[in-house]
């Protein structure tokens, strides 16, 4: 299953009305807001700062691991997003899941609504767009903090961008025939993209202060490798560079989560 569209980067900038409250801070009803889907890839894996952000926006969270045996929605109708984790394995992988999360994409695509991957899960949007995942030529990596720069684009749709984001990949990703560049970085020149209202973003804003040093423990051997970073570097740069990141990811989730297909849009205008 694939989609195709034209201009598929066509798409709402979210605001904010004036005097408007962010959704944390309007009384709703427990069970006003619909569940966040949430995908993930191992068995000790969570949602990190992205779950947290949204149960404190008020969203529920329905996590599945379809490399376990979960099944995926055959729509979207029912929930306000998605979201595709990261994990170990790669994009081009022939495991079945892989192939299955990959086709299951077409599904936040056609229905125009909010989705957002995160490494992995950027790739995997990223494959289910026609483009290539491949790694660095060179064989360089980016596990620590980098630098990334917004787009006009990327600027005009979520100000207030971080200098520097964390990450931790092998493999980077074309933009997308038809999608919008929002960041971009340096060895992996494609940072942050948008397809309507699907997202993808090869940095891990999800992070949390536990999960790096459960990262930088059990992943040790691969901050040898090159372009990667030394393991105290990423507890000093976290220091200088989380405050940024974190403000930013909260300030995207609330706007992402306000898109909706521009069918429902021209409905209302009815």
């Amino acid at each position: 299953m694939s989609f195709h569209a034209n201009n598929i980067a066509t798409g709402p900038v979210w605001r904010v009305p004036a005097g408007a409250k962010p959704a944390a801070d309007r009384p709703l009803a427990a069970t006003s807001l619909l569940p966040v889907l949430m995908v993930l890839h191992q068995e000790t894996s969570t949602p990190g700062r992205v779950g947290n952000a949204l149960r404190e926006l008020g969203y529920p969270l329905d996590i599945r691991r379809p490399r376990f045996g979960d099944a995926l929605p055959e729509t979207l109708e029912g929930r306000a997003g998605a979201v595709i984790f990261g994990g170990p394995m790669s994009a081009n992988d022939g495991d079945e899941f892989v192939r299955r999360e990959i086709d299951w994409v077409a599904v936040p695509l056609a229905e125009q609504r909010p989705f957002l991957g995160i490494c992995l899960g950027a790739q995997m949007l990223a494959r289910q767009l026609g483009a290539r995942v491949a790694p660095h030529a060179q064989g360089r990596e980016e596990i620590g903090y980098y630098p990334i720069r917004p787009t006009a684009a990327g600027t005009k749709l979520c100000p207030d961008w971080p200098d520097h984001v964390y990450h931790w990949h092998r493999e980077g990703f074309e933009l997308p025939h038809g999608a919008e560049l929002l960041a971009e970085g340096g060895d992996f020149p494609v940072q942050a993209f948008r397809a309507v209202n699907c997202f993808g973003l090869q940095f891990h804003p999800d992070v949390t202060y536990a999960m790096m040093h459960r990262w930088t423990t059990r992943g040790a051997a691969r901050l040898e490798l090159p372009g990667a970073h030394p393991r105290h570097q990423h507890f000093a740069d976290r220091a200088q560079y989380d405050v940024a990141e974190r403000a930013w990811l909260k300030r995207f989730l609330d706007g992402w989560l306000s898109l909706v297909p521009a069918s429902m849009m021209s409905q209302a205008a009815e």
